[in-house]
């Protein structure tokens, strides 16, 4: 029995949708599925109808397209309107559909084998904290701009009922860390969510200045404090195994079609989180 995992699927791409389709059954084993299924509860449905049939348990955490509002949804149905918060929790309902573990859940102890660990799914957004010290917030998105890079997010995912999304993401850093304090520390944990938790694992070449939608330094000493013996993200689509602080951290992203080998299938990209340990590498 193994804990997997795999995150930004992108399924409003239909090659993806269609490798989806031709990944094998795993019976015994869990997934974590670590945000970016797609844009629409429709490709929220179609990856967990594909998946709940592949693996005995899957774990689900919002990734920023999760949440995306679309101007002109396809499909006209009254929830592709749904905005922040009402865009979640209609995600979170879905996923309860299909008997899959969110955010919004007790967390759970893996039943596998190996050291115990608690599964924790993290939904917390980002707050334009990875930045340099002398880049003030409310000029942070023009410092980004001067490099003619702005996520799609600045259009497309609304914060209601926050007055921002740095709003929303510290409500939803206070209320998490509210419950992990209640955990027992006698019990690792294995830290789930779409952005890193810390920025030294934000390592973008090309685009440095995206860091700001990349998550938020409240949490750049959970892995620490709550005892993490892993931490699982995606986001970056740069799929990685690194430490930090001795804490293994596991990049999990498909990605779009032109970043992922088509010929190898999605399963090649399942990623072991337990019980086995993997060695410091870099794709």
């Amino acid at each position: 029995m193994k804990l997997y995992a795999l995150s930004d699927l992108h399924l409003g791409h239909a090659l993806n949708r269609q490798a989806l389709t031709a990944l094998p059954s795993y019976p015994e084993d869990w997934l974590i599925l670590a945000g970016d299924v797609g844009e629409t509860t429709d490709h929220l449905h179609f990856a967990l109808s594909c998946l709940t049939r592949r693996f005995a348990q899957v774990l689900w955490v919002p990734g920023n397209h999760d949440l995306w509002t679309l101007p002109t949804p396809a499909d006209g149905k009254e929830e592709a309107h749904l905005r922040g918060e009402a865009k979640y929790h209609r995600l979170v309902s879905i996923c309860r559909e299909y008997g899959v573990l969110t955010p919004e859940d007790p967390y759970r102890l893996w039943p596998g084998e190996g050291t115990p660990a608690l599964l924790v799914p993290l939904f917390l957004l980002y707050d334009y904290s990875f930045r340099p010290d002398e880049i003030p917030e409310a000029q942070a998105v023009e410092w980004a701009a001067e490099t003619d890079v702005v996520c799609t997010d600045e259009f497309l995912l609304h914060p209601d009922p926050y007055p921002s999304r740095s709003a929303w993401c510290r409500a939803r850093c206070l209320l998490t860390e509210q419950r992990l304090r209640h955990l027992p520390q006698s019990v690792p944990l294995i830290l789930i969510n779409h952005f890193p938790l810390h920025q030294t694992l934000v390592k973008l070449k090309y685009i440095p200045r995206f860091s700001l939608w990349c998550g938020t330094k409240q949490t750049e000493t959970w892995h620490i404090r709550f005892s993490a013996s892993v931490v699982v993200y995606g986001h970056l689509h740069i799929p990685s195994t690194q430490y930090v602080d001795g804490v293994r951290c596991e990049e999990v992203s498909l990605g779009y079609p032109q970043q992922w080998k088509r010929a190898r299938g999605i399963q090649s990209y399942l990623r072991e989180i337990l019980p086995g340990k993997q060695e410091h590498r870099l794709y």
